[in-house]
């Protein structure tokens, strides 16, 4: 069998490594020596999906039904900055306000 790769030279690191390790030109890695002796053909990734994926194109039916769903299941709006802020302010004049009730009731002579 015609191979279109070239074999790795001596000096490869990769190929110094295997040699430390007892593998022998021209057979399989592995135990039993039937790993492969071709290396696997490498192809360049264009997309964001994952290794392995295939690419499906959405018909436009899909895409509305899709939308429809996310719209359908949206979250809670989030608070304005301005809302959170007054939120915060009124959670911290409780606690000042529990602060100054709590000495009140132990320390009556300091307030």
């Amino acid at each position: 069998m015609e191979s279109k790769y070239r074999a790795l030279d001596s000096s490869n690191i990769g190929f110094q490594l295997l040699r430390k390790s007892g593998w022998k030109e021209g057979t399989g890695l592995g135990a039993s020596e039937q790993g492969r002796l071709e290396p696997i053909q490498t192809q360049i990734k264009k997309n964001k999906c994952g290794i392995g994926a295939e690419m499906k194109k959405k018909s436009s039916t899909e895409h509305i039904s899709d939308t429809q769903k996310q719209n359908s299941e949206k979250k809670p709006k989030a608070i304005s900055k301005r809302l959170r802020k007054m939120l915060q302010e009124d959670q911290r004049m409780k606690e000042k306000e529990f602060d100054q009730a709590f000495f009140r009731d132990f320390w009556p002579d300091n307030v």
